[in-house]
């Protein structure tokens, strides 16, 4: 057994390692390890424009190559944002893996441009900016970023509770998925994953990238920060 444990999660992280262990040796005590997996998947690339905007053509490539790589996966669910650029990435995803795709409002990006009239994009810019410098910070239109997190983390547990050991993918926006992170990972394992996460927080989660996170106990463990290798593959 412990040669096979061995050769399993041979280069795998040290907390990758330890659950791979407990997969292993668990059923032997008769326990089920409850775990959820979530694939936090930002949307594609958009139309550059103000208001709900679909995906850029190459926003669409991107959607198409996530999905792909998501197939691999033993995904139960798939979930978006509203917004539309949220919900075309999970039809590209949900259409690849025969799954329909369930709306959340719960996923919805902490603010858009273009909920509220006459804002120009300067000074939606600005809002946002002081919503990541003071989280509790609540805009004209949307929510702090405080707020925008606990929408998230609302949305794992309850998903989590319902599916208890499956994988689960959700798409959703940049600014939502790390608001979550700071609400729910402590600042001393963000900065491991990068120094200075809290100030850069905006530029760390580009298009159709995939932080994975699992739950375990009540507790998040993040696994993978917006990993955006299978963007570079060919399926």
């Amino acid at each position: 057994m412990k040669t096979l444990i061995k050769e399993i999660y041979k280069g795998e992280s040290k907390h990758k390692q330890y659950m791979m262990k407990l997969a292993l040796l668990k059923p032997k005590l008769g326990v089920v390890m409850k775990m959820t997996t979530f694939y936090l998947v930002r949307h594609g690339i958009k139309e550059k424009a103000i208001g709900d905007v679909p995906l850029s053509e190459y926003g669409i490539e991107q959607a198409q190559m996530t999905a792909a790589y998501l197939e691999s996966k033993l995904i139960k669910h798939v979930y978006a944002s509203p917004l539309r650029r949220a919900k075309e990435t999970a039809e590209f995803i949900g259409s690849r893996l025969g799954l329909p795709v369930l709306i959340d409002n719960r996923l919805r990006e902490r603010a858009n441009w273009g909920d509220l009239a006459g804002q120009t994009f300067q000074e939606f810019v600005d809002m946002w900016e002081r919503c990541s410098k003071d989280r509790q910070y609540v805009p004209p239109v949307g929510n702090s970023s405080q707020q925008a997190g606990e929408r998230l983390e609302s949305f794992a547990v309850e998903i989590s509770e319902a599916n208890a050991i499956s994988e689960i993918v959700a798409v959703a926006h940049g600014g939502l998925i790390t608001d979550f992170l700071i609400n729910v990972i402590p600042p001393h394992e963000l900065m491991q994953w990068h120094p200075r996460f809290i100030e850069v927080q905006s530029d760390l989660v580009p298009e159709c990238s995939i932080t994975r996170i699992e739950y375990i106990k009540g507790r998040y463990h993040l696994i993978q920060l917006a990993d955006i290798t299978h963007l570079k593959k060919t399926y």
